[in-house]
């Protein structure tokens, strides 16, 4: 990821940066509901009604994540319509890294899950103060 200054060693400045934009990219995938919606674009275009359907979301909550998801450069979305047609974009090197995900996934067990940081109660918790 980093580059190199002219005298050949690391540049700490392009680094940092591309370790933030790698941060960044991850913090897309990082949202179940955006995870559901990438893979089931995977499956071809959709309209947010499709999504909303398919997926048992609300219409907002579809419609925001996919914003979020277009802002990321992760889905491209076409008019059709009054409607949008949204899909993946770089569907190959997306449907890549969410395989490599759960090859690490399956490799970590259920230490994932059970970090007190990340994992799922310290999510649920979290959940639950912003209630």
């Amino acid at each position: 990821m980093a580059m190199t200054t002219t005298r050949g060693t690391p540049d700490p400045t392009d680094e940092a940066v591309a370790l933030s934009a790698a941060a960044c990219l991850f913090h897309g995938f990082s949202d179940p509901s955006r995870l559901a919606i990438l893979r089931h674009l995977a499956l071809g275009e959709h309209r947010v009604v499709d999504l909303t359907a398919h997926l048992g979301l609300a219409q907002s909550t579809v419609s925001k994540h996919l914003a979020c998801l277009k802002d990321c450069g992760l889905v491209t979305s076409r008019p059709v319509g009054r409607a949008s047609m949204f899909a993946l974009a770089h569907s190959e090197a997306v449907l890549d890294l969410l395989a490599a995900a759960e090859r690490v996934l399956a490799l970590t067990g259920d230490a994932v899950t059970l970090c007190p940081s990340h994992g799922i109660a310290a999510v649920h918790a979290e959940t639950h103060e912003e209630a």
